[in-house]
């Protein structure tokens, strides 16, 4: 085939990908439009510019409903696009605050599929809810999807149940950092990190550095401290004591039977099971569980991973991937 011919292909297939997402996104646009043509006719000049202004107003049922978060992949800072269904950290905290004044809200499900995140945003995330329960006194149940570990397990600990499917991986009770060193590949290489420092410990941590035993000493004392506040957590989210909580939380994750036995979740069943369980329990009637989703990032979100993943990455592409790890050297919630 003829270099001309190949050139044409690709250009044409650009052609179409670009015609495609473009139709996608005016839809969407058009679908905003329309919605926010029905709110001017109910709602005030101030509701409707802010349908459209960058600080999002979130949708609620005007029928009763439980709130739905889905504590869903890594548990992390939100980063602008987060695709349908996984975790997006400022979304789900103003939710939390939204469903706080919303009389027809009665209660919060966490739909939990997470390996874990960050110590912050976890913290954050269970602070929050259990700011929701004593404003509100609403309930909050929690259902364990293949695994619920670490940072997840933690945020869980805002809940008055927890369900967990039969083959859920639980528990990762613990605290990471991780780093990435390059120092021997940097010696290999000829290559030397220079840090001009205003203390010893300035840059430990360092990709082209070696720990010294301070360094590790220093790192040691802030996992210790993570792991302290997470075992307290589970002490109050369960109801045990410390030395049955730090007896089987050395970072091992748990089959779902091994955790009914170890009281780390109530019991193993469905997302139906679970429920019809809150809502008998909690006489919650005839409800709807929502979960907002913000269409636009979904399909932005989406259409750029499936770019994203036609692309191959040479070597130092992803050697340079790896040096620029937001979470190197960042204290985890996080089962590997």
């Amino acid at each position: 085939m003829k270099n001309k011919q190949i050139v044409g292909m690709v250009v044409a297939a650009v052609l179409i990908i670009v015609v495609g997402v473009s139709g996608a996104v005016t839809n969407i646009i058009q679908d905003k439009v329309s919605q926010g043509s029905k709110m001017a006719e109910n709602k005030s000049k101030e509701q409707f510019l802010s349908f459209f202004s960058d600080e999002e107003e979130i949708e609620t049922p005007d029928e009763p409903y439980v709130g739905q978060l889905d504590i869903v992949g890594t548990i992390q800072p939100s980063t602008g696009f987060v695709a349908s269904g996984e975790y997006d950290h400022d979304r789900f905290m103003k939710f939390v605050d939204v469903m706080m004044d919303d009389e027809n809200n009665k209660g919060i499900f966490l739909n939990v599929n997470s390996p874990g995140g960050t110590v912050y945003e976890s913290d954050e995330m269970y602070l929050k809810l259990m700011e929701y329960k004593e404003k509100t006194g609403r309930p909050i149940y929690a259902y364990f999807g293949s695994y619920a570990c670490s940072g997840a397990y933690y945020i869980s600990m805002a809940a008055d149940k927890i369900y967990g499917n039969r083959n859920s991986w639980i528990g990762s009770i613990g605290v990471i950092i991780s780093y990435n060193n390059y120092n021997k590949l940097f010696k290999k290489l000829g290559v030397e990190e220079i840090n001009i420092t205003s203390g010893a410990n300035k840059a430990m941590g360092s990709g082209g550095e070696e720990l010294t035993d301070e360094q590790r000493e220093i790192f040691q004392g802030l996992v210790d401290d993570a792991y302290e506040q997470f075992v307290g957590i589970v002490c109050e989210g369960r109801g045990m004591d410390e030395a049955t909580v730090k007896e089987i939380a050395d970072g091992r994750v748990y089959t779902t039977n091994q955790s009914v036995e170890l009281k780390l979740i109530d019991s193993v069943g469905s997302v139906e099971d679970m429920k019809a369980d809150f809502e008998k329990t909690e006489e919650l009637g005839s409800v709807e569980y929502y979960a907002p989703e913000d269409e636009i990032s979904s399909l932005i979100s989406s259409l750029y991973g499936k770019a994203e993943s036609l692309i191959t990455k040479s070597d130092i592409q992803v050697a340079k991937e790896l040096a620029e790890d937001p979470n190197n050297g960042v204290l985890m919630y996080y089962a590997k």
